[in-house]
């Protein structure tokens, strides 16, 4: 899914601005409006499904659009991409007050899905009445229900943690390399990630850098905790979050220590050092293998591991949803692909094409996921790997402003790095501008 996530990533996915029309024969008979709201059945019973997300969902790369036009005929599904879910939310809101614009399927990222259930749960279908919201992980869907109890979002994928490291350059810097021993190495947790990387600095290979960022550790850190930013009654408590000072803390150590190369996740300049080579660790919730995967390219197959994250709490990092909005001209049409591309076969199919791991636990079971390698990163047995971390993920709780928090907070992050803003300077901006946002 897409793969940008808020704070520091939004994780779910840094694709090229785009817009993936499968089956153009259909299309042309059921005619190509921009408006996302899609037109209506043409004289031969043709219609066009608009899909808006952001990032990767990963539904072009597993070929799942085609598919359901196969099972379909009269059906023809139309991707409008947005590359990053910072551009694409503001406008989804923006159709959503407006009731223009927008898609019959859109995506929601998780770090905004506590606002809209909250503000806009009416202008969107009761999935509850087409899926089986037992089906996913708990915590998941509970993510999407209202407070009526309607379902406004099918979970799609979950981000559980791990460490995606450069075997080849811990090699050079004289470290343990193979992913039993890395994951050793940090059994800790992060504060042993930081020592491992001041050993990674002192016989770095020149141009190098232990991680990309620590606005990205710092997310980590913060996905292992069920209380993060607001507590069960709803009140924001990110000042005093244990979660989220630990995270300041060892964001604040990694910058002064230079152990970061201090590049915001999914900007260019991002992608051309994992295209260059120069990073060796990136905090590595599942949806990130296949960013680095296409951004480092075909010259670092098979240099890249993937080892446990570290520490011993389990932690969620990103994961969106599919949802309805009840002013589409095909609500029951799009319901049904949700239904279907939202199944334990098609998430199992995206995890296969991009590594984005199922939130539907039936997709856990099947050996397409359990006994799932990834041959870019050596092999590594993700499916083992982000199973055991998913089962142990406490349930966080959300709130209405996350994904603002977690962006300022990540923009501070970068102050450190990039500037040498001082931390309480950065922590002070950071917090007042977060006030000015929730009040």
């Amino acid at each position: 899914m897409r793969i940008t996530r808020t704070g520091g990533g939004h994780g779910r996915r840094v694709a090229a601005v785009t817009t993936t029309v499968l089956t153009a024969s259909a299309l042309l008979l059921t005619g190509c409006s921009s408006d996302s709201s899609s037109d209506a059945k043409d004289s031969n019973g043709n219609i066009t499904l608009t899909v808006d997300d952001f990032g990767q969902f990963g539904y072009k790369e597993a070929g799942l659009f085609a598919q359901y036009h196969k099972l379909h005929p009269n059906i023809t599904v139309k991707e409008n991409t947005t590359a990053n879910e910072q551009d694409y939310y503001p406008k989804l809101l923006q159709q959503l007050n407006t009731g223009s614009g927008l898609g019959d399927v859109t995506g929601i990222e998780v770090g905004r899905i506590k606002e809209v259930v909250d503000t806009q749960a009416a202008k969107f279908a009761d999935l509850s009445k087409t899926i089986n919201v037992s089906d996913w992980v708990s915590w998941k869907e509970k993510q999407a229900t209202a407070s009526d109890g309607s379902v406004i979002g099918a979970g799609t994928d979950i981000g559980p943690m791990s460490l995606c490291y450069r075997s080849d350059l811990f090699k050079a810097a004289g470290l343990p390399s193979d992913r039993d021993s890395v994951a050793k190495a940090v059994a800790g947790g992060w504060e042993d990630y930081l020592k491992l990387g001041e050993k990674f600095k002192a016989k770095a290979p020149k141009g190098t850098y232990f991680m990309d960022s620590a606005s990205a550790m710092y997310n980590a850190v913060v996905s292992s905790s069920a209380e993060q930013y607001y507590d069960a009654s709803g009140k924001a408590i990110y000042k005093n979050s244990p979660a989220v000072q630990q995270g300041w803390n060892l964001a604040a150590e990694a910058a002064s220590k230079k152990l970061t190369e201090g590049l915001p996740q999914f900007t260019d300049a991002w992608t051309a050092a994992l295209r260059k080579g120069t990073v060796a660790t990136v905090a590595c919730p599942a949806w990130m293998a296949g960013q680095i995967s296409i951004n480092s390219g075909d010259a670092y197959k098979g240099k890249w591991d993937i080892a446990r994250a570290p520490g011993t709490s389990a932690g969620n990092w990103g994961g969106s949803f599919l949802a309805v909005p009840k002013s589409g001209k095909h609500v029951k049409e799009a319901t049904d692909l949700v239904k279907w591309l939202t199944a334990p076969e098609q998430q199992a199919s995206v995890f296969k094409a991009i590594g984005v791991f199922p939130s539907n636990k039936g997709a856990y079971e099947l050996a397409s996921v359990k006994n799932a390698t990834l041959p870019y990163f050596n092999n590594a047995p993700i499916g083992q790997i982000y199973a055991d971390e998913a089962k142990a993920i406490p349930e966080a709780v959300l709130g209405a402003k996350d994904g603002t928090i977690k962006d300022t907070i990540s923009t501070q992050i970068n102050n450190m790095e990039q500037r040498g803003t001082a931390p309480a300077k950065a922590w002070k901006a950071a917090t007042e501008s977060i006030d000015k946002v929730i009040g």
